[in-house]
């Protein structure tokens, strides 16, 4: 349990603040590999930095603290996180995941994972009838996002929890578009979250790193025990940059909720915009959801344009936005999800779940929004010319 009520300043203290030895505010790096012994058997609690170092330690309680876990384990990437947590699982298993879930969760257990038996399934996880008939005696584990990447699909995070729990299966929610900021599925009774830090977390496009917390004692020993003999684990100076993004992760946050609601609502009444998917419109699926489980709807959302507009066109008119694979920085991205993203999702299973050609994500950022707003503006105007 944090000392902090409020999350702003547990964001700022959390976890292991500075260095007690020294007085400095900030938690050191070591950048050491190996560590001196003092004789056989006589470590100082730290032996080899794959199995345990300083640094990542206090990010690791950092963010088990935030999402209210009692473990924290980082990684060199989000995919490394969640391939650390399938890893829980075995031959035979089956995991149901999001029917729109982000394309690198999809790939490794389509083409990875399945090899060595381990399957899954592609349900509609917002209809939580359709979830609970399709949890036949092999499946282990819901996997699922909430806002989902790239339609945003809310899902009643509690609801799968409890369903879940009651037919003796693993919750596991990636809460990357949200952050514990925003949302804390642990609270919700889920079992174990992931995160690609890559994103919100880290917040500035510089650092690659991924995370899961738990909140059961026998998780926590399989899931370091796997991040031990696999090794997948984040180095000391991405720990310390992704400790001083999570700093400033509120003030961030709260401006991309800002800007976010302004483009959509602006896109609202753009002429050849066909849907936009953003959880902060009232009129959207997963409102009332989303606004029960979260504090805010994030700063993501993704929209389809009329076929009269030319998407290629329309991207390489953007100045301010970049695109660029990747989301959460402080900067504007846009994104085809189709081609880039999800291009690993096979094509008929994308139109069925209906990521479509002309559907186009942006991860909206901290610059003006009315100038976000002007180069969305003048890119529709030269696509709509081609």
């Amino acid at each position: 349990m944090s000392k902090y009520s409020n999350l702003n300043s547990q964001l700022i203290h959390g976890g292991i603040d500075g260095d007690e030895k020294t007085g400095a505010v900030n938690v050191p790096i070591f950048q050491t590999s190996t560590y001196k012994q003092d004789g056989l058997g006589k470590d100082r609690g730290y032996e080899y930095s794959r199995s345990g170092n300083p640094t990542r330690e206090a990010l690791e309680a950092l963010i088990a603290e935030l999402e209210g876990g009692i473990a924290g384990f980082a990684f060199a990437s989000g995919m490394a996180a969640t391939t650390a947590v399938l890893s829980l699982f075995k031959t035979g298993d089956k995991v149901i995941i999001s029917s729109n879930v982000y394309g690198g969760t999809f790939r490794v257990l389509d083409k990875v994972f399945n090899n060595f038996g381990l399957t899954y399934e592609i349900v509609e996880t917002a209809d939580l009838k359709l979830l609970e008939d399709s949890l036949t005696e092999d499946v282990k584990a819901i996997f699922i996002e909430s806002p989902a990447n790239p339609l945003l699909t809310i899902t009643d995070i509690a609801a799968v929890a409890e369903i879940a729990r009651k037919h003796g299966v693993l919750s596991i929610v990636d809460n990357t578009f949200m952050t514990p900021y925003l949302q804390r599925p642990i609270a919700l009774g889920v079992d174990i979250v992931v995160h690609s830090a890559t994103k919100y977390l880290g917040g500035h496009s510089d650092l690659i790193a991924g995370l899961a917390v738990v909140n059961d004692e026998a998780l926590a020993e399989r899931l370091w025990f796997i991040q031990n003999a696999t090794g997948g684990v984040l180095q000391p100076f991405d720990s310390f940059l992704l400790i001083r993004g999570i700093k400033t992760l509120g003030v961030r946050m709260d401006r991309h909720i800002e800007n976010a609601t302004f483009i959509a609502e602006a896109l609202q009444k753009t002429p050849g915009v066909k849907a936009i998917y953003y959880p902060g419109l009232p009129d959207g699926q997963g409102y009332a959801i989303n606004k029960k489980q979260a504090d805010g709807p994030g700063g993501m959302l993704s929209f389809e344009l009329d076929e009269k507009y030319n998407i290629n066109k329309f991207v390489e008119s953007l100045k301010l936005i970049t695109l660029a694979e990747s989301l959460g920085g402080v900067e504007s991205l846009v994104c085809h999800p189709s081609s880039m993203t999800h291009a690993s999702i096979p094509y008929e299973i994308r139109q069925k779940v209906g990521i479509v050609e002309n559907l186009i994500r942006i991860s909206v950022g901290i610059e003006d929004k009315q100038d976000i707003l002007a180069d969305l503006e003048q890119a529709f105007a030269k696509s709509l010319e081609a």
